[in-house]
């Protein structure tokens, strides 16, 4: 079998409407849209949530809150796992590259749950209090990441 022989199954592909092409066609004179109205007419195009006037749903459904535009969402990581990785060093790129995270968002954030018993050199771009602590303490150490991808302290 090659890509010449491959066909899709019968019945699957349909012509395309040909509208505006007579009466004979089935689409002639009006083309699908119908008699009158703004639809109908050359030039419409909807306004996105447009609702005929009706008060769109977007303004209908109550909203609560302050909602930040600039939050920053950060993909987080916790000491104890540092502790099941091989190697002794770790920035959030290689992290990526082995797969321990799925994607580094607005940067890699450290958390301090679990325990970490080897010393281990840990490059990310925020870490917890609890965090740099107990990374210091187990003899390794918590180094800033250079922010191109996320901004702010560390």
């Amino acid at each position: 079998m090659n890509l010449s022989q491959l066909h899709p199954p019968a019945g699957s592909r349909r012509p395309r409407k040909r509208r505006g092409r007579g009466p004979g066609s089935g689409l002639g004179v009006t083309a699908g849209r119908g008699e009158k109205g703004q639809k109908s007419r050359s030039g419409y195009s909807g306004r996105r949530g447009f609702e005929g006037g009706q008060m769109p749903l977007i303004r209908r459904v109550p909203k609560r809150g302050f909602r930040n535009p600039g939050r920053k969402s950060y993909a987080v990581m916790n000491v104890a796992r540092f502790e099941e990785l091989e190697g002794d060093e770790f920035t959030p790129e290689s992290l990526l590259a082995q797969g321990t995270l799925k994607t580094l968002r607005d940067g890699l954030k450290i958390l301090g749950d679990g325990e970490i018993t080897r010393p281990v050199t840990v490059t990310a771009h925020r870490f917890s209090a609890t965090a740099r602590e107990k990374i210091e303490r187990a003899g390794g150490k918590a180094l800033p990441a250079a922010s191109g991808k996320a901004g702010g302290r560390s």
